[in-house]
């Protein structure tokens, strides 16, 4: 193996967690429990996700909500299935409308970047395909967690505070009800402090009897529309009444025997295997770990700005993933890796880039699903009565008119939560993803490397400090990273820069199966109050 973790003596030594009939492994332990129950009640893989995403949007809505957008990746029957349920900006939005406003570019805050939430609607499509309960019993956790109140964990009450710290920049009517909703005391809660939501149960209530029709169609459309109607923003009920969660194909690549999995553009999956498909071009893997790194890097690089140029609306793209993705093309790219860094810029293929969580049953069936508000709590809106908190997706359109990912009425944009899969002989390996923001494909590139390359298990893949590319030949590297290796990068020509805040550096949950004995081994992220629980 390159990267041994004796060449990280600060690693956690987190024993991995092995399984029989099912396994749930994501951020928050209370939501953990949630799916196991679900799997014990008889439930599926399917049923266990769902369930956990929803009561997520409860015990760290910190990271997602309500009003979140989601992507999965479900194996059943041999097949693999992917769901965008990613939401489509307001028809009533443009860059003119906004120019006129005054702004240059999307702002990060507010109503105007919300585009239409997606996950309400991706736990009733799946529960409706694939589920096994009633969409009520798999939110019924959710409801009591939000009725009856939680004590906030350690990680969540840190993000909390954040979130708490940037709302406070903003002396707007519009923000009021997420103080009132969120900080109900004048403060963030601190770990160990018991918050509920009456009003997050209400509305859970109602999407689990309407089928979700409730969020989109119904009151809680109503809600979301005249408040955005009050404040200036552009969402309104057609908007939400118009919006459908789309089936996809999957895309993959080859890598060290393996087929790596990621959802389609607008996802910034593809990021994630080009890299892979770089590495996979260079031929074998070095035995000198500052090489390996270093490979590591530079093809994460490499994907990162193509992603950034090309990546946006499927339709909209103008080359396609098969371009991207051209084994030709990734050997160009792999090509440009030499001993020193490189200032990347994106190639030409027509010459020749949150919550997460993971489960597994006792058919077979394995979910891969993230759903998020991209920063924080998103928006900073919380719709009255409802405990609703909008993303914030629409921020990362672009107001050029010569970017890919220029704001468009109906448009889906470029997408950073990204769910992973890996298969092997066309059979289910396991799920596996990293969230946080922008750290995403780079976690992918990380993980998927140290488990099939380096052939470590989940939890010491997941254990590994990290290292984040933010730019040019800047390379941030967590508190734990070793300091030969960050001096070994830095004659190579990266500029390392420590950062003393772990929680920026992605945060992930893997749940792996044997091919021979049907085995599940997980592994969960030391970086956030997680669990992986057997079942």
């Amino acid at each position: 193996m390159n990267l041994d973790p004796h060449y990280y003596p600060t690693a956690s030594r987190r024993m991995v967690t092995f399984g029989k009939r099912g396994m749930v492994a994501t951020s928050q332990s209370l939501a953990a429990q949630v799916g196991a129950d679900i799997l014990r009640q008889g439930g599926n893989a399917i049923d266990a996700a769902i369930a956990t995403a929803a009561a997520l949007t409860v015990v760290e809505p910190t990271s997602n909500g309500i009003g979140s957008d989601a992507f999965a990746l479900v194996w059943v029957n041999d097949k693999l299935h992917g769901l965008n349920a990613s939401g489509r900006a307001p028809m009533g939005i443009s860059g003119e409308a906004l120019r006129a406003l005054g702004h240059e570019e999307m702002p990060a805050h507010g109503l105007i970047p919300v585009t239409v939430p997606g996950a309400p609607a991706a736990w009733a499509t799946l529960s409706e395909r694939f589920g096994k309960l009633p969409l009520p019993t798999l939110l019924a956790p959710a409801i009591a967690l939000a009725e009856e109140g939680f004590a906030v964990s350690p990680v969540v009450s840190q993000l909390w505070q954040k979130a708490y710290t940037r709302y406070k920049q903003y002396d707007r009517p519009e923000f009021a009800p997420w103080f009132e909703h969120f900080a109900p005391e004048g403060h963030a809660p601190k770990a160990g402090d018991i918050w509920r939501s009456p009003d997050m149960a209400k509305t859970l209530r109602a999407i689990a009897q309407s089928g979700a029709k409730a969020f989109y169609q119904g009151e809680l459309a109503d809600a979301m529309d005249a408040f955005s109607r009050e404040h200036g923003g552009f969402l309104r009920k057609e908007d939400l009444a118009a919006f459908r969660s789309e089936w996809v194909d999957p895309i993959n690549v080859r890598y060290q025997g393996h087929d790596i999995w990621e959802i389609p553009p607008n996802g910034s999956g593809l990021i994630a295997l080009q890299a892979l498909g770089i590495l996979e071009a260079l031929g074998d893997e070095p035995h000198d770990p500052v090489e390996t790194l270093h490979r590591r890097i530079e093809a994460t690089k490499l994907g990162y700005v193509d992603g950034l140029r090309y990546i946006t609306e499927h339709s909209d793209m103008t080359h396609s993933v098969e371009q991207l993705l051209a084994p030709r093309y990734l050997e160009q790219r792999a090509a440009l890796i030499g001993e020193q860094a490189i200032d990347p810029l994106h190639g030409n293929p027509l010459l020749g880039g949150t919550v997460y969580l993971a489960t597994a049953d006792d058919e077979g069936n394995m979910v891969s699903f993230i759903q998020s508000n991209f920063e924080g709590f998103g928006s900073g809106i919380v719709v009255p009565g409802t405990g609703i908190s909008l993303q914030n997706r629409g921020w990362s359109f672009s107001l050029d008119e010569q970017h890919a990912n220029v704001l468009r009425p109906g448009k889906r944009t470029y997408h950073t939560i990204i769910p992973g899969f890996i298969t092997k002989d066309n059979r289910a390996v396991g799920p596996f993803g990293v969230m946080g923001g922008y750290m995403q494909p780079q976690g992918h590139v990380q993980v998927v490397a140290s488990m099939l390359a380096d052939k470590l298990n989940p939890q010491a893949a997941l254990d590994l400090p990290r290292w984040k590319w933010v730019a040019g030949k800047t390379v941030e590297v967590e508190p734990g990273f070793p300091d030969h290796l960050a001096q070994a990068l830095e004659r190579r020509g990266h500029h390392i820069v420590r950062s003393t805040d772990a929680l920026t550096f992605g945060r992930g949950q893997i749940i792996l199966r044997n091919a021979e004995n049907g085995v599940l081994q997980g592994g969960t992220e030391p970086r956030a109050d997680g669990a992986v629980l057997p079942v």
